[in-house]
């Protein structure tokens, strides 16, 4: 009964001051990881992720890979300030970083700007605007704290009453596990985090203005779903998993589109 008791005070606790807000969307999400071990432990992962996976070599891929990525950065760090988060651009350390594996089609952010970037996803981008709809979709999700939110979620009923402290200070393999998957890195794992139908719609709709104001059409954001919607026909890529109908997905799309339109400058 005490240790009832214990998990749930620690249960109340955790949600009042665990609330955040969504930018855009204002939805109040529950996350409970501090920002600085949010960024510690993603950097310490994404380092150790890509010195265990081959990097492509090919120069002109990378190079637009680094540009497209450093547009789509320039747009982030602007639309925080003007979202009176000013505060959250001294946490990015931009790197971007594409990842040999053909068979792969996927990307993730992290948090602190870390960004990686299969090679298998560049044939469904086929330019530019493609890779930047990808690009600014998984910084969207950054922005939206889905990882830390998915996170706190596993944390909470995988951990019980032990307190969240002592996780992370421990940092085991398994919390190392969870963090992999939490930002869709965990691919060498053999699947990536199944991130909600709803936080694949914020992670959209922030795409499509971080991608406009990046300097790209978001109307290519239809193109490349659309495309994708065939490969997944051919293969469910790991980058659809759990995710919404392409259908559903392109027509909420087509929707925001005149939202971030309103930033596009050419």
């Amino acid at each position: 009964m005490r240790r009832i008791k214990h998990f749930a005070g620690l249960f109340t606790v955790c949600v009042i001051l665990g609330c955040a807000t969504v930018p855009i969307t204002g939805r109040s999400q529950f996350s409970i990881i501090p920002a600085v071990q949010m960024i510690s432990m993603s950097t310490d992962s994404f380092n150790k992720l890509i010195q265990e996976s081959k990097l492509s070599a090919d120069q002109d891929k990378i190079k637009m890979v680094e540009r497209v990525g450093e547009r789509v950065a320039r747009a982030t760090e602007e639309f925080l300030w003007e979202m009176g988060r000013g505060s959250d651009i001294k946490n990015f350390d931009w790197e971007f970083k594409l990842i040999q594996d053909d068979e792969n089609v996927n990307a993730f952010a992290m948090p602190g700007g870390k960004v990686g970037v299969y090679t298998g996803i560049l044939r469904v981008a086929q330019d530019e605007a493609g890779l930047a709809t990808v690009m600014a979709h998984e910084i969207g999700h950054v922005i939206a704290n889905h990882g830390g939110e998915r996170m706190s979620q596993l944390l909470l009923v995988q951990l019980g009453g032990v307190t969240l402290n002592a996780a992370l200070k421990n940092e085991t393999e398994k919390t190392r596990y969870w963090w992999l998957i939490a930002y869709g890195a965990g691919t060498t794992l053999g699947y990536v985090l199944p991130y909600s139908r709803l936080q694949e719609s914020e992670s959209d709709r922030i795409g499509l203005i971080l991608m406009a104001r990046a300097g790209y059409d978001p109307n290519a954001a239809v193109a490349f779903w659309q495309r994708m919607n065939q490969e997944s026909k051919a293969r469910m890529p790991q980058f659809l998993s759990t995710h919404p109908a392409p259908s559903t997905r392109i027509a909420e799309i087509q929707k925001r589109i005149p939202e971030a339109k309103v930033y596009y400058k050419p």
